[in-house]
């Protein structure tokens, strides 16, 4: 198996992991390393990149102790990432100006909302298929510019660079030989057109970026440069970049228009593979890039649900009602099933289909009697609603998508049977678990493990995928109704309090 093994780094919101998989595309290996959250402010959320950077560092090499490999034994890395969170740096010294913008920081509504008065949002939607929200990039690098001083002048002169986290640990692998990102990335940012495939001057003109700042926009299999020996012990080609969710996509071999996948994780993230339309959504969903290979772009419309598995953080962490997040399906299914708690979690406002930054969260349908059973089962049920909303929102946007639904799952939620068949019940579709959940880090590493040639081409890669169980929808469609009835009542008075 020398030299077909591939690593995959996968660089999340809350922790980075690298993965090493064998020829057979099964993982062997997993190093996994936390870093820490920083709130300098309400809605406010940081990283450090150093922080980001050891982690990576520190997971790779941990798995390659595991799988008791030296680096050139790997044939290629793979990168996945946080996509939205954003770092600029100096381009002399590697040296960050400013802890990275995390993509659930709220900080720049005031921007989004003056671009929206001046009538600029049907222009921004049209080239990049996103919505003027603090979520995306383009408005984090206009804050840094604005803010870190000095920081504006020097960009002008050409002193600055800015990327996305896979374009900061790209430049930081390869010595800062390479800067460049891939089409899911650069579509992320709210200054790429995801029609033409360039970065649109206008649009860096309308939040002042300069050009020079920005990355090279790649396939996302495709030669992003080598490791520096040093780092590792030898040389490794890195082959395959995807944000997250699309590596997800990826991982879910959703190769074919009409296939659909949903990852549970801080987040909650649907994409539906729209083929070579772009789908322009009339529902305020994104329209985005899937993927690019061989210079083809596939397209997506996609859903994203800012609290999913970060409400059961919260039970954990903040209320204290919860012990282990793995416990909260068993307590959801020893609710009193006389009451009907809804949580609206909007706490960092609310994503796809309504992008409502102001909004935030809100309990309704509280008794005497409510307790952490009841807020467990709501946490969990809030996932469940936050995704037929985006479903039903899919399906307006494109109805030519045609026949039954059926949702592949991934992420640290679905390993609980509870939440799933509530999921399927809630959506009144089949949703279907794999047998590899480490789906976002298999993405990447076909990526790369494909371009390298020791892995299948997409067709053979998506007959390697293997379900582990489906869930079908028990309830009765009566049920189903008043419990989504509740749901919008939840929401509409979230929205209006």
């Amino acid at each position: 198996m020398a030299g077909r093994y591939v690593l995959a780094i996968d660089q999340g919101t809350t922790s980075s992991r690298a993965i090493v998989f064998d020829g057979r595309m099964n993982p062997v290996a997993t190093g996994q390393k936390e870093f820490p959250q920083h709130y300098p402010a309400s809605g406010w959320v940081e990283h450090d990149p150093e922080d980001i950077w050891k982690s990576v560092i520190a997971t790779v090499r941990s798995a390659l102790r595991k799988a008791k490999l030296d680096a050139s034994k790997i044939a290629a890395i793979g990168i996945t990432n946080q996509r939205e969170t954003v770092v600029v740096w100096d381009k002399a010294t590697g040296k960050p100006i400013h802890n990275a913008i995390v993509w659930q920081d709220r900080r720049t509504a005031a921007l989004c909302q003056k671009l929206k008065k001046r009538g600029l949002e049907a222009k921004f939607s049209k080239k990049t298929g996103l919505l003027l929200d603090p979520y995306f990039s383009g408005t984090k690098i206009a804050w840094l510019l604005d803010n870190v001083k000095g920081a504006r002048a020097r960009a002008r002169k050409g002193e600055l660079l800015a990327g996305t986290i896979d374009t900061f640990l790209i430049w930081r692998l390869t010595g800062g030989k390479s800067h460049a990102t891939d089409a899911t990335n650069a579509s992320r940012t709210l200054i790429y057109n995801i029609a033409t495939g360039e970065w649109d001057a206008e649009l860096l003109k309308l939040l002042d970026i300069p050009a020079t700042m920005l990355p090279e926009v790649k396939d996302c299999a495709a030669d992003f440069g080598a490791t520096e020996k040093k780092l590792f012990g030898a040389e490794i080609p890195i082959l395959g970049v995807a944000g997250d969710q699309q590596a997800a996509t990826i991982g879910q071999a959703c190769f074919e228009p009409g296939m659909m996948k949903s990852t549970y994780g801080t987040g909650c993230f649907a994409v539906l593979n729209t083929g070579t339309e772009l789908v322009r959504s009339k529902n305020r969903l994104l329209s985005t890039i899937a993927y690019r290979l061989d210079g083809k772009v596939t397209y997506a419309l996609e859903g994203s649900i800012f609290i999913a598995g970060a409400a059961v953080q919260w039970l954990r962490d903040g209320l204290k009602i919860v012990r282990r997040a793995a416990d909260t399906g068993e307590m959801a299914a020893q609710a009193d099933p006389t009451q009907q708690v809804y949580l609206v979690p909007a706490f960092v406002g609310l994503g796809a289909p309504h992008w409502d930054a102001d909004a935030r969260g809100a309990m309704f349908g509280l008794t005497r009697n409510s307790g952490p059973a009841e807020f467990a089962k709501a946490a969990l049920e809030s996932v469940a609603f936050q995704t037929r909303d985006l479903l039903d929102a899919m399906k307006k946007d494109w109805p030519r998508g045609g026949g039954e639904t059926v949702l592949r799952v991934d992420g640290g939620m679905v390993a609980s049977d509870w939440t799933m068949q509530r999921l399927a019940d809630i959506l009144d579709a089949p949703v279907d678990r794999p047998k590899i959940l480490e789906t976002t880090a298999l993405g990447a590493a076909w990526l790369a493990g494909s371009h390298a040639g020791v892995w299948p081409d997409a067709k053979g890669f998506a007959k390697s995928w293997a379900l582990e169980r489906r869930f079908k929808s028990a309830m009765a469609d009566d049920e189903r109704k008043r419990l989504i009835k509740g749901w919008r009542d939840a929401l509409r008075r979230t929205r209006t309090a």
